[in-house]
């Protein structure tokens, strides 16, 4: 066998997968095809580059996201470690700056000693698989020429679903005489509270709370814009004329032709702000998240999009507050690919068929970026057991996120699609039903936590 372990993609689950076998002083040979190629979405040279939203989601126990990161944490994850490192404000979420990320994370790789990175496109794994341990980290953006060849490997002749990213605004362009901090339900109303007293404790919180801004809007601006996005012109690919959209990640164009009220009752409800301006609710909210670490940059929540560039900024131009934006970044379209891992893999992300070829990330059908990290993670401990260091295999128990997550994806299923990390994948409580769904999430973390610990 090789005195090495082969890892295709720097992506998080890739670089995470690197990182758990260099601990174990096993050599790696990380290919990434950056800088020499970038995908359609990519453009910073770094490893563990972030082309969506900058949030890796809630960091609270009763969220199934926010389990997933603790028991990473609990497990020594790099990509976890790093993202807490470089988080900026962002209420009860893990938001990260995501350049300062991808840096950090390049550098722990070019540290490790046992970790050797190749620059270079990889279109042909038979040779590497000859005597070999195998993992493809490439994530949802596999190049054209590996994609195919795992279609060949695997038997699949369909690969891929599509998927969008917000854009992202300079925070000086926003106009604060429309906007507010603040978020959801901090700055509404109490019963309590005299309109005078709301309106000086916002004032005192603007200095405090900056990871979210809000933009309010009346019944006529809302149905304008919605009219709007429903008649813009959208960018027209070939590949798209079958396309598949993760629901997780609909075009918000999209959304607006499911019915007038379906943005306000999704990533623009108004429920938990007041107007400062009127000291009412809005009948619908944008929201902007801080982007990175000197809060100068916003994304806009759940506005993944598929518009032309100069639709963009004439459409999302008309959000109150965002007449003079500055668009450092236009939402962008790309292809997501993933195998049907339900029928190919095994709960340690093994390809069934050939034993020294695992899969990791997001194109094992695992969705979010703490999710792709997870399966790197796994995928590494048990390349590791493969290549004969010691150590049991790696299969987490279905109490765990981290387990229930890969026994999602590797349970035959005829209608299968990506997942993100829920409470609904984990077996229920024994006994009675608890009907409090904060409390029935906290005894599922506390139960988890213990069977991770017994592990």
């Amino acid at each position: 066998m090789k005195d090495y372990i082969t890892i295709i993609g720097g992506g998080l689950a890739g670089c995470e997968a690197a990182y758990q076998i260099a601990k174990q002083k096993i050599k790696v040979k990380l290919y990434e095809m950056k800088p020499q190629k970038y995908s359609p979405a990519h453009s910073n040279k770094d490893l563990a580059e972030i082309v969506c939203s900058n949030s890796f989601k809630s960091n609270l126990l009763t969220n199934a996201c926010g389990l997933l990161k603790e028991e990473l944490r609990r497990l020594d994850s790099l990509l976890i470690r790093v993202a807490d490192e470089t988080s900026v404000p962002a209420g009860q979420a893990l938001a990260v700056d995501r350049e300062v990320f991808a840096k950090r994370v390049t550098e722990e790789m070019n540290q490790k000693s046992y970790i050797e990175i190749i620059h270079q496109e990889v279109t042909d794994i038979k040779e590497m698989l000859q005597d070999g341990i195998v993992i493809i980290a490439t994530g949802p953006l596999t190049s054209n020429g590996l994609a195919n060849q795992i279609q060949q490997i695997t038997g699949q002749d369909k690969l891929y679903f599509y998927d969008a990213a917000a854009p992202i605004i300079q925070k000086d362009s926003i106009d604060f005489d429309i906007a507010f901090y603040g978020d959801r339900y901090s700055q509404e109303k109490k019963k309590e509270e005299t309109v005078e007293e709301w309106k000086q404790r916002l004032k005192e919180q603007e200095g405090e709370e900056q990871s979210y801004i809000n933009l309010p809007m009346n019944q006529k601006e809302y149905e304008e814009f919605c009219k709007e996005l429903i008649e813009a012109e959208v960018v027209t690919l070939h590949e798209f004329e079958k396309r598949e959209i993760f629901e997780g990640c609909m075009p918000i164009e999209i959304m607006a032709k499911r019915g007038l009220d379906t943005l306000r009752f999704g990533p623009l409800k108004p429920v938990g702000f007041d107007d400062p301006r009127t000291g009412r609710r809005p009948y619908a909210i944008v929201q902007l998240r801080q982007d990175d670490k000197q809060a100068t940059l916003y994304n806009m929540v759940g506005f993944q999009t598929n518009l032309k560039y100069g639709e963009q900024k004439r459409i999302f131009g008309k959000i109150p507050g965002l007449k003079q934006a500055e668009f450092v970044k236009y939402g962008v379209m790309h292809r997501n690919t993933y195998i049907n891992a339900s029928q190919l893999l095994d709960e340690t992300y093994q390809l069934k068929a050939i034993p020294n070829l695992y899969f990791a990330g997001q194109i094992t059908g695992v969705e979010g970026y703490v999710e792709s990290i997870s399966s790197g993670l796994v995928a590494a401990l048990n390349a590791v057991h493969d290549f004969g260091v010691g150590g049991k295999n790696h299969r987490f128990s279905e109490y765990t996120v981290i387990g229930a997550l890969a026994k999602y994806i590797s349970t035959p299923n005829d209608k299968f699609q990506p997942m993100n990390a829920n409470f609904g994948i984990l077996p229920e409580l024994a006994g009675k039903k608890i009907k409090d769904k904060k409390e029935r999430y906290k005894k599922l973390a506390e139960r988890s936590l213990k069977k991770l610990k017994e592990e």
